[in-house]
């Protein structure tokens, strides 16, 4: 696998893990938090990587991070904490062409997954490339050009709360199941994780690997 020169990476960690009860990017996996072993596998195929959330907290892992830009609609309101306002963050900070988008609560990705959509996206014409799964579209685990910024900070301004409202007018590419079945067979390269036992059913698949 080479390194995809055109592509930073983000992996939104500011939210509130109210379902879990701890924080979901620091639960361990093999001895490390999971935000580090995520950023170990994305590391080596990008060329830039960034969490969005406190810095306070991911500094000591040895992770650069960016706090949420404030996004209320007008000054002295309270910040937007949503998904929608950490891919704001990410995309008004970078200065690569395309950018990974990733939540940090996704225990069964892999590098080989995470490739293969990056090969895809950087071949695509469109404004994002996006998987789709059974689930519905999957934006947290998509890749944006650089050009959305703009448009989602103003989405936001208006208003809008929810990823999928903000992106209705871009050009997707969706990519189905189909598309990555060879590399995902247990169709298990998407699932999050919401409560603890999500957790535990993560920790007891990555002990088999």
């Amino acid at each position: 696998m080479k390194r995809h020169s055109q592509v930073a990476a983000f992996i939104l960690a500011g939210g509130i893990s109210s379902r879990m009860r701890r924080e979901k990017s620091l639960l361990e996996f093999a001895g490390e938090p999971l935000i580090v072993r995520t950023a170990r596998l994305i590391d080596p195929l990008i060329a830039e990587l960034n969490v969005i959330g406190p810095p306070e907290r991911y500094a000591p892992l040895g992770l650069n991070a960016i706090g949420d830009l404030n996004l209320g609609r007008s000054e002295g309101l309270e910040a937007v904490q949503t998904p929608l306002a950490g891919i704001a963050t990410a995309l008004n900070a970078t200065k690569m062409p395309w950018n990974l988008i990733l939540a940090c609560d996704l225990p069964y990705l892999t590098a080989k997954w995470l490739d293969w959509l990056l090969k895809r996206a950087t071949d695509s014409s469109s404004q994002i490339v996006m998987p789709r799964t059974s689930r519905g579209p999957e934006p947290l685990a998509a890749v944006y050009r650089r050009e959305c910024a703009a448009p989602i900070i103003a989405a936001i301004q208006r208003g809008v709360r929810k990823v999928t409202d903000a992106i209705a007018e871009f050009q997707i590419e969706y990519l189905s199941e189909s598309d990555w079945s060879e590399l995902d067979p247990e169709g298990l390269v998407l699932k999050n994780m919401n409560v603890p036992s999500d957790y535990e059913e993560a920790r007891k698949w990555l002990e088999t690997r």
